[in-house]
Order: C-alpha cells, then sequence, then structure tokens
C-alpha cells in the first residue's frame, strides 16, 4: 500500500534483458540505504520488489505482464522515475490509497502554465473512463493527483510548483506514455455495479 506522495526521484543506471522481462537498477540515494531485499518500492507507480542491493543502487525485475501494463517497458537508462516506499504501521496517510496496481497507460496530450501553476492533461484508456471523476483521486505514475475534468477520452489536473520539482513531471513532455491508477473504492464500486 503507497498514498501517491513521491518520496524521491530515481535515476536508471542499467537496463539488463531477462528472458521476456528486464532487470534494471535504479541509483535510490534516500530510499535505497534503507531498503531491505524483499521490500515493495513503487517506481511510476509500479509495486515492484527490490532483488538486490548495492548502497544507494537498488535492483529489480521487471515479468513480462509488468512490462506490458505499464510505461517501464519504454524506460530508458539515465531516465527519471518517481519513486515511493510501502508504508509502514503508524504512517502518516497524506495523500490517498495507492495499491501500485496499474490500471492502464495514458499519455501527456498538453501542459498548460497557469499563473504558478500547470494544467496537464491526459488521455484515458477506454476501460478507464468510468473510474476517473472530478474532484476524485487518480494516481498519475504513482503521485496521488485530484481530476480537476474528467471527459470521455482525457483529463485535466492542476500541478503546484513543489509537484513540478519533486517528480518526474517537471521534464514531462507532450507524448510521453504515463502509469494510470484509479481510486481504489471507484474500482470496487464498478465492480459491485456490475454484477448487481
Amino acid at each position: 500500500m503507497f498514498t501517491g506522495l513521491i518520496r524521491e526521484i530515481g535515476k536508471v543506471v542499467t537496463l539488463l534483458p531477462m528472458g521476456k522481462g528486464k532487470a534494471f537498477t535504479v541509483l535510490l540515494p534516500i530510499l535505497g540505504p534503507t531498503a531491505r531485499i524483499g521490500d515493495s518500492i513503487a517506481l511510476n507507480g509500479a509495486c515492484l520488489t527490490v532483488v538486490a542491493l548495492n548502497g544507494p543502487m537498488v535492483q529489480f525485475e521487471l515479468c513480462p505482464e509488468t512490462l506490458n501494463k505499464t510505461n517501464l517497458n519504454f524506460v530508458r537508462e539515465g531516465e527519471q522515475l518517481n519513486a515511493e516506499p510501502s508504508l509502514r504501521l503508524g504512517d502518516v496517510m497524506g495523500g490517498h490509497m495507492v495499491q501500485g496496481h496499474v490500471d492502464g497507460k495514458g499519455e501527456l496530450l498538453s501542459r498548460t502554465l497557469n499563473d504558478t501553476w500547470e494544467t496537464f492533461c491526459f488521455s484515458t484508456p477506454p476501460e478507464m473512463t468510468k473510474l476517473i471523476a472530478p474532484k476524485g483521486s487518480i494516481a498519475v505514475n504513482g503521485v496521488s493527483l485530484t481530476v480537476v475534468e474528467s471527459f470521455s477520452d482525457r483529463f485535466t489536473v492542476a500541478l503546484i510548483p513543489h509537484t513540478l520539482a519533486e517528480t518526474n513531471f517537471g521534464t514531462m513532455k507532450p507524448g510521453t506514455p504515463v502509469n494510470l491508477e484509479s481510486d481504489m473504492v471507484a474500482r470496487y464500486v464498478q465492480r459491485l455495479l456490475a454484477y448487481s
């Protein structure tokens, strides 16, 4: 379980093929030194397991399912990833409940400067449209955000300078694929309605 509050921006150091999957090492100066093998760390919102450690260097393995369902398939060496450790008992819940289970991939369509903040518009996969509501929560690349507007094929969020500086949104360009995780409550309500 995560909160969608990013602890640091990691940098991909190495990428290696591993059968049909991949193994990669990420430089995590804050999280790496305190991580343990077997820990869960969300990278761009995808919950991954630490498989090896060397100080701030943390290694992860990605199976074909993770590569197919997330934007981690497009990661290259040197790329920045949003990183968050899993919640521990007693941690403050500052964002919203995020599982690290990506529902779909979107794409940054545009970013518009409005005074000191920016409006980002992301495309929405058709299967997620019903799960995104104005003023509702959504995790984009693992970041807990509030939806401003929601349409049949896209939604917008407003990002303050702090969010732009502390996540990989600051350098994001239109056309960049992103991981989307809908609000957990919306997901279960939809499931219940489907069987009622």
